[in-house]
């Protein structure tokens, strides 16, 4: 007998739950990227394309000693900002994405990061994923951060089918309120990174398999899953 659709209703509560079962599991998620100002996040961000938080977090404070705002970013010398940046990987074109993002700051909003979405995605180098990164943690504004372990597990989750940031952002925004999206994206973020891993999850030892669709794509039994389990902080 085919097994019946979800109904969206089950759908709802099964994400809720979920979202639940995570937030028991990692009571402590938060960004792993270092910052004390909305400026630092958002230049932190820019620079974790392609690379770890922990490097991230090893290169911004010779940064940000140097260059403390917008301002002195804008106005610095390429060349030393590159030697700076260089551990991050792909250098140059970060170079020229928070020198861009600093002058038009300067430029177009008073050398302060704005608190929209519409305005910090004109700046360059930045996204709705960086947009929404530093609206949720350092104005404490809800967005989705739909990163490749957020896309991952919410296409495993059965929360979405879609491979569209924008598109997987708003369909798992309405199955989560929106209080708790902020949270949801750190969770994902942290569950992915330490458990439901893109080639070989640890299923076994996954704290919301008797609600994932996708159980069984990686080991089941218990002490093989635990092996692949990978402790934290990942900063």
């Amino acid at each position: 007998m085919a097994k019946r659709p979800e109904t969206r209703t089950a759908l709802v509560r099964r994400a809720r739950k979920i979202n639940r079962v995570l937030a028991e599991t990692y009571p402590d998620a938060h960004c792993e990227l270092d910052f004390t100002s909305p400026f630092e996040l958002l230049v932190a961000t820019v620079l974790s394309a392609q690379t770890t938080d922990k490097r991230v977090n090893m290169t911004t404070p010779a940064l940000f000693a140097k260059y403390p705002g917008a301002d002195e970013l804008a106005a610095a010398n390429p060349d030393d900002v590159e030697e700076i940046l260089k551990p991050t990987g792909f250098f140059r074109a970060k170079t020229k994405s928070v020198m861009g993002l600093a002058a038009a700051l300067r430029d177009r909003f008073d050398s302060e990061v704005p608190a929209r979405l519409e305005d910090l995605v004109t700046l360059p180098g930045v996204g709705r994923k960086t947009a929404n990164v530093v609206l949720g943690n350092a104005f404490g504004i809800p967005g989705i951060t739909v990163d490749t372990h957020f896309g991952r597990l919410s296409r495993r989750f059965g929360w979405t089918d879609s491979d569209d940031p924008v598109k997987v952002e708003h369909e798992v925004g309405s199955l989560i309120p929106k209080s708790d999206w902020v949270l949801l994206s750190h969770r994902l973020i942290w569950h992915g990174r330490r458990i439901c891993h893109a080639r070989k999850p640890a299923c076994g030892a996954c704290p919301v398999a008797d609600w994932c669709p996708s159980f069984g794509l990686g080991p089941t039994d218990a002490a093989t899953a635990v092996k692949l389990v990978k402790a934290g902080p990942f900063s």
